[in-house]
């Protein structure tokens, strides 16, 4: 199988038996298929494996309700080596007592992140995007964090 992500469009070519062409339509930020549209191209991007190689921890989402978002918005990822291993949209907290990082946002803020409007690492230092967990290895993994935004900007093709 062959995966490809283009325009938030995601195409997967089976080889065997019959060269089949599997197209799955873009997904709204924020839904479920976002989700596991991102955790697709998170696993099939080689330039974001190569990048994450020695990334080791999970990520838990809070993405606080404002503009067209009312109610508050959870996700959960967990990234090891290059690879998502496992996504989760709308988990309890308690699902995940431990994750390595916590990222709070109000929902302006990640979409601002998501359609390039706002830079990641700005956003951190500004607190717009909040982060608990170890600074020091964010900051250590500065290519890592701007491409994963990059991997999931390019799966956003439309804003709720």
């Amino acid at each position: 199988m062959i995966l490809q992500v283009f325009k938030g469009f995601v195409f997967k070519w089976y080889n065997y038996p019959n060269n089949i062409l599997e197209v799955r339509m873009p997904a709204i930020f924020p839904s479920e298929e976002w989700l596991k549209g991102l955790e697709e191209k998170l696993n099939s991007d080689e330039r974001y494996a190569e990048i994450a190689k020695n990334w080791e921890g999970d990520l838990f989402f809070f993405i606080q309700p404002e503009g067209s978002l009312k109610e508050q918005l959870t996700f959960y990822l967990d990234l090891w080596h290059g690879k998502c291993r496992k996504v989760e949209y709308q988990p309890q907290p308690d699902s995940y007592p431990t994750p390595t990082f916590i990222l709070t946002a109000t929902y302006t803020n990640i979409t601002a992140i998501l359609s390039g409007k706002l830079n990641p690492m700005t956003a951190m230092m500004t607190s717009k995007l909040k982060v608990k967990g170890s600074m020091g290895y964010m900051m250590r993994n500065v290519p890592t964090v701007l491409d994963f935004v990059r991997v999931a900007q390019d799966v956003t093709t439309e804003i709720l």
